[in-house]
């Protein structure tokens, strides 16, 4: 059976219906508007045709012919970001061990580095280097409550330590590049105390009272269920004890230099903690604040290790516009934009069906599986189906100038996050990302075994 067959669902029957109703109430001369529109999208569908490469597979391993073309595409960019239109399907985390594999082996890119804690990030980057450990555990422990705690992700560690045993002058890092989240052990804070102690002892009684009812944070969301005062007040130790670690001398120390961006990283979570969730306003500043650390974190590892990173987020953090305007003001992508200029690249996904994992709620709850079916007409998805290859990707800066104009046009797309259900939003294509890759049908990511 022809893959572009749809089934018509209840949503599908009913909004037919109410389309049906309004054309009756439209005067004859207008009703030619519908067919005018089909044209156009079989205009928009042949010009994407045209600037679109098929993609062998969405599964790591095997040839990579395929993957010349984004690689012209990506260029001399030295952070790419990798997005996905979902918090956990198979084939959005599968497809970037694929592309991140290519770039190690094929452009000299080094860092994987994930929209999740700074401090995880760390923990499992020291496995990387060291094999001390199981790529499995490390897993659970570290992405433990994510939408990343799945196969998938053991299976890029585990490539990840393989690579690094057999090239042990040349190894390849993973690195967090987020907020701490859902905890700051006790073992992190320890990275900073334990510098002072070892470099600069008399200064360490004053940062362990500026770290006092602070250390650990255990779990973040109920760490929020505190006085607002309160958190406001642990931020501003944190701060202090920011200042304090960064006034100590040995500027440059390596040491010194990563005791100080963790104690960065503490000031930075405490200070996002200090959002008021009852109030929108506060909620979508303390986003861009977030985005801005991420971006700020990237950054520095990239000047820190002098490598390439590949930036695995969500669609809504790399590109430049965020689907939600209202409750990401600005994101990770527009930082690294003005950071960084042609040296960022974001690319991001959309799909046209399939499941997913997502939760009820923002804050707290469970991942689990949720289905939408094939997108309906109007939407991006819907458009970039109708193109003949079932996955493939194109250059949205490069496009015949139909497509470009068809992709600089926002019409309703599917970014699916943290909290389902969730409508789609009017999106531009052109204006978040320079490259874009479609895939026709996508799977809940595989559940973690013992």
């Amino acid at each position: 059976m022809d893959r572009r067959r749809k089934r018509i669902s209840r949503r599908g029957l009913a909004a037919t219906a109410v389309v049906a109703m309004g054309a009756a109430l439209v005067p004859v001369a207008v009703q030619a508007a519908p067919a005018d529109r089909a044209e156009g999208e079989r205009n928009a569908v042949r010009a994407l045709e045209r600037a679109a490469h098929p993609l062998r597979s969405t599964e790591p391993g095997g040839g990579t012919a395929d993957l010349r073309a984004l690689a012209s595409m990506i260029g001399d960019a030295e952070v790419v970001g990798l997005g996905e239109a979902t918090h956990g399907s198979h084939e959005f985390f599968t497809m970037k061990q694929r592309v991140f594999r290519y770039l190690v082996e094929k452009k000299g890119f080094t860092t994987f580095s994930l929209e999740m804690s700074w401090s995880s990030g760390l923990q499992i980057d020291e496995y990387l280097q060291t094999g001390k450990g199981d790529a499995r555990r490390i897993a659970k422990e570290e992405l433990g409550n994510s939408p990343w705690e799945r196969e998938e992700f053991v299976s890029l560690i585990e490539w990840m330590r393989e690579y690094n045993r057999q090239h042990p002058r040349r190894t390849v890092h993973f690195m967090g590049n987020d907020l701490g989240a859902p905890k700051l052990s006790d073992e992190f804070f320890g990275r900073v105390t334990g510098y002072v102690q070892r470099n600069h002892p008399a200064a360490l009684p004053r940062l362990n009272e500026l770290y006092a009812g602070l250390r650990p944070i255990d779990d973040v969301f109920a760490y929020l269920g505190k006085p607002l005062a309160e958190r406001q007040r642990l931020a501003a130790g944190a701060q202090q004890a920011l200042e304090l670690v960064s006034a100590q001398e040995g500027a440059g120390e390596e040491e010194f230099v990563w005791a100080e961006q963790n104690a960065r990283s503490i000031a930075q979570t405490t200070a996002f903690l200090t959002m008021d969730i009852t109030d929108p306003g506060s909620v979508a500043a303390s986003q861009r604040f977030r985005d801005e650390v991420m971006a700020r974190n990237v950054t520095w590892w990239h000047r820190q290790t002098g490598g390439k990173v590949l930036l695995s987020a969500h669609n809504d953090h790399v590109g430049y516009i965020a689907g939600d305007p209202t409750m990401y003001p600005k994101t990770q992508g527009s930082f690294l934009r003005d950071t960084m200029g042609g040296k960022y690249l974001p690319i991001g996904f959309t799909f046209n069906q399939g499941s997913f994992l997502s939760k009820g709620t923002a804050l707290g709850g469970e991942w689990k599986k949720f289905t939408v079916g094939a997108a309906g007409p109007g939407r991006n998805e819907h458009t970039l189906d109708q193109v003949r290859h079932r996955d493939f990707y194109l250059d949205v800066r490069h496009a015949p100038a139909p497509a470009r104009a068809w992709l600089n046009t926002p019409r309703p797309t599917l970014n699916l996050g943290t909290q389902f259900p969730a409508e789609p939003r009017d999106i531009a294509i052109a204006g978040s990302f320079d490259v874009l890759i479609h895939l026709h049908e996508v799977r809940e990511a595989d559940k973690l075994e013992p």
